[in-house]
């Protein structure tokens, strides 16, 4: 499955928000989309689920334009919308409805998934009986119950206990291995990073930077060391290079070129006591501040 927004663009009266947006989710993976507040990421969101349409550009699914009567959407939004004073199964059953389920087959997913995160007690509870983080296990549910082939999470961690964002991890990685398209949408960069095989970024209603991010953290020049070691005091001094702390406290050494760092390395580890020494790779966050510090009227940039 491959799903395709392409040259994509939108205007609110004389604001255009989106400006010829293309990226690529597939199947069996998930595609992270960033963007600061206001970049664009909410109307591109609405517009690949038909909440309204594009001024220009077009939706694909394999390679063909989405059919939104037979292609099921599952939809977690930032800002929850259940229903507070109605019992919990009753609505799960409703949501499932509007998905084109059966009232029968609406009861049985919503119970097997009720079980599968460990609240089928509460099936027959008013949701304002619930922590917050069981009510927004239950939004999830919401997204998942008619076993949609696209699945959007805007910002789903937010607000949850360890626990219950470990669970939701399960869940996640379940639904990715089922082969379903799963699209993030998150300012916390950790999960990104651990979900997603691709990134697309957002500045200004355009598409910025857009891959798969491996071969994005490798396409920075691998000329950097970070070394973890009690003897980094000694290691700053003796090596000729620029060296730093980094935001954990290892060592960060700057080479002249990346065909020195092998001698470099072995050198390090013959003299000192070398807990881990590896080639710097820029977290997603460094990338992300990179390329949305950039003009919004700035040319992209496609990594692969």
């Amino acid at each position: 499955m491959r799903l395709e927004l392409k040259n994509i663009e939108k205007s609110f009266g004389a604001n255009q928000v989106l400006k010829g947006v293309s990226f690529t989710a597939e199947g069996g993976a998930a595609c992270g989309l960033l963007g600061r507040n206001g970049a664009g990421k909410t109307t591109s969101l609405r517009i690949l689920m038909d909440v309204f349409p594009a001024d220009a550009g077009e939706v694909l699914y394999d390679g063909k334009p989405v059919d939104y009567a037979t292609i099921r959407f599952g939809y977690l939004p930032e800002e929850r919308g259940l229903y507070p004073k109605k019992k919990i199964l009753e609505q799960l059953v409703y949501f499932c409805e509007l998905k084109g389920m059966s009232r029968k087959d609406a009861v049985k997913a919503a119970d097997a998934w009720l079980e599968r995160i460990g609240m089928s007690e509460y099936r027959d509870k008013r949701l304002d009986t619930l922590s917050k983080g069981n009510q927004q296990k239950i939004q999830l549910i919401t997204a998942l119950a008619h076993d949609p082939q696209i699945i959007i999470l805007d910002e789903p961690f937010s607000g949850l206990d360890p626990v219950n964002a470990m669970l939701l991890k399960d869940i996640v990685k379940e639904e990715i291995q089922k082969g379903k398209i799963v699209l993030f949408s998150s300012h916390q960069m950790n999960y990104i990073e651990e979900f997603c095989d691709r990134i697309a970024v957002l500045n200004g209603g355009r598409i910025v930077l857009s891959g798969d991010l491996r071969e994005i953290k490798r396409s920075y020049p691998r000329n950097r060391l970070v070394i973890h070691s009690e003897a980094a005091a000694q290691i700053k001094a003796l090596l000729p290079y620029p060296c730093s702390p980094d935001e954990n406290g290892a060592l960060l050494l700057t080479l002249p070129a990346p065909e020195a760092k092998q001698q470099v390395m072995q050198e390090l580890t013959q003299r000192f006591d070398i807990d881990a020494i590896s080639v710097y790779e820029p977290s997603l966050n460094d990338i992300f501040v990179e390329y949305t510090k950039q003009s919004a009227d700035g040319d992209g940039k496609e990594a692969i």
